[in-house]
């Protein structure tokens, strides 16, 4: 078994002298020279935050795969530190041995000298000899070997202590970055909290007309209206916030081409049946006390009495399943302006008072229950589900086109087809200029400069906090040249002028693009810097309080002109 032993130290102990050399020093250079070069970036802060990520993540892993092999060398030194008795032991072995088998290989060649037989004497001495060089070789194996594993373990250690220190100086960079980067949001968030109090300052300087039966002026389309100037662009809105639930005008549009309460309620909802409800659940309205199902119904104001009886029953029906939903069927309570569904003490008369009379307690139910039946006065030709505007989703709401084929091919096509095209409010560009007609047609330099902040925005988002509009004179606010500078400083190429501009959509009833001379941007986004940076109260519906990265659930239809 010895023999055994020896003979794999003899042949293996070479092969343990090459493997534990030291760890690669050319990547140990590289990666202190590669650290040493991004300090210098941090300390200029001439670094772009995710790519400097990338590089500090990437030494970290090769820092990671040096230490697992000093880890692998390390397990092989205990395995040698296990085989070191035997070998301390077979050096002792060897020693004596090498010294009693010089002292015959002495004897053994005075045998020879005075041997008769020389052929036999030179033969013993030979073998003596070779026990002698054998015994002398493993004794320096022996010794080398234990040498060089002693060694190995120091080393093992500095080269440990080494990445040790590599890896603290790169947590230390990225810790220093995710400082700065902590500190920019912070300042971004308040940033933006200014931004969206010019958004809601935009939205309260023009009124949005949720109910059909309102006094609110909200948006006149500026379509044929001349603003002083050409060229001249503005971005058209498709209907109101919220699509969701009925189209009040496009009821009034159903109504008037010969369908039925239940036909126009379908189309716009999914509910099991329409079915008596307990007329005597008390419905308590904030403010106004409590009235019984029909009463309350008599008194909700949200569509104009003069039109078609077939949509007043409609409206009807869903007045009080919105109320039965909301309030738990008579549990809770419900508010009484267009943030629930419009009521006043008073009841109305005429039609409405006939159209609830003729649908008493009629309410729809899906799975046993009164749906919340939201509805709006305008949807500009789509219905869009809960979850499709920020909501949560809902089974009783759908997505569809209002229109007469259920489909539209174009804008043209929805604008001639759709249900509720009547509406004052179907096709719009929200806000105006009193120095240009009163309108919200916008010069050609200020939507090239509302291309180029997106331009921008897309090469660096950090720069949404200077975005805000020209007009208020913020001083972080960029003007339209620095816009253009800066997109060259990022190596991006600004526009100067358009010649085509168009939005389109894949007949789903929200914008999927905007397209300006061959480069496209999404729809959605652009409208939410549109609305950041556009002049005065000028917007594109439906509007919202977009977070830094220009999200917000909100998503809509639009359009632009040029002219």
């Amino acid at each position: 078994m010895k023999k055994i032993i020896l003979i794999l130290l003899v042949f293996l102990f070479p092969l343990f002298l090459i493997y534990a050399k030291d760890i690669n020093q050319m990547t140990e250079t590289e990666i202190k020279a590669e650290l040493e070069a991004s300090n210098k970036e941090l300390l200029n802060k001439n670094y772009n935050e995710q790519t400097f990520r990338k590089k500090l993540n990437e030494i970290s892993g090769r820092i990671k795969i040096l230490g697992d092999e000093i880890t692998q060398k390390e397990k092989e030194v205990v395995k040698g530190e296990d085989a070191l008795k035997y070998q301390k032991n077979l050096l002792n072995e060897r020693t004596r041995s090498y010294y009693k088998n010089i002292n015959k290989n002495s004897k053994n060649l005075l045998n020879v000298l005075t041997s008769r037989n020389i052929s036999e004497s030179l033969r013993d001495f030979f073998y003596q000899k070779t026990v002698v060089d054998r015994d002398k070789d493993t004794i320096i194996k022996v010794v080398l070997y234990i040498k060089n594993l002693e060694e190995t373990k120091l080393k093992l250690e500095e080269e440990r202590n080494s990445l040790a220190f590599l890896q603290k100086e790169v947590d230390r960079q990225l810790s220093v970055v995710q400082g700065e980067i902590s500190n920019l949001k912070q300042k971004i968030t308040q940033l933006s909290a200014r931004q969206q109090e010019l958004i809601a300052a935009k939205l309260a300087s023009v009124p949005i007309p949720r109910a059909a039966e309102t006094s609110l002026g909200g948006c006149k389309s500026d379509i044929d209206v001349d603003p002083g100037f050409s060229p001249r662009f503005a971005f058209f809105s498709y209907g109101v916030p919220n699509k969701v639930g009925m189209n009040q005008y496009g009821a009034k549009g159903r109504a008037e081409e010969g369908q039925n309460f239940e036909t126009i309620l379908r189309a716009y909802y999914n509910f099991d049946e329409i079915k008596k409800a307990d007329t005597n659940i008390q419905i308590n309205v904030n403010g106004h006390g409590q009235y019984s199902l029909e009463e309350y119904a008599k008194r909700i104001y949200e569509v104009p009495e003069t039109w078609s009886l077939e949509a007043l029953k409609a409206q009807a029906i869903a007045a009080r399943s919105y109320a039965l939903a909301y309030t738990d069927e008579g549990k809770g309570s419900i508010c009484d302006s267009e943030s629930c569904q419009v009521f006043h003490d008073q009841p109305k008369t005429g039609a409405w008072d006939q159209a609830v009379r003729e649908t008493e307690g009629l309410t729809m139910y899906k799975n046993g229950k009164p749906i919340k039946a939201w509805f709006s006065s305008t949807h500009g030709g789509v219905i869009l589900s809960s979850s499709e505007i920020g909501w949560s989703g809902t089974d009783w709401t759908k997505h569809a086109l209002d229109t007469r084929s259920g489909s539209s091919n174009s804008f043209a096509d929805l604008q001639s087809n759709a249900y509720d095209k009547s509406s004052p409010w179907f096709y719009c560009d929200w806000g105006f200029r009193s120095q240009y007609n009163n309108t919200a047609w916008l010069k050609q330099e200020e939507v090239v400069d509302l291309v180029n902040a997106y331009i921008l925005y897309e090469l660096d988002n950090n720069t949404i906090t200077h975005l805000s509009q020209v007009d208020k004179n913020l001083p972080d606010n960029w003007s339209f040249e620095r816009v253009r500078q800066e997109i060259k400083n990022r190596g991006g190429n600004p526009i100067n002028s358009i010649n085509s501009i168009y939005v389109s959509w894949d007949n789903s009833g929200i914008s999927g693009s905007i397209n300006v001379d061959g480069r496209s941007f999404p729809a959605q986004k652009f409208k939410n810097l549109f609305n950041i940076r556009a002049p005065a109260n000028i917007q594109i519906k439906p509007a919202c309080y977009p977070d830094v990265n220009l999200n917000c659930g909100a998503y809509g239809l639009y359009n632009v002109e040029k002219r």
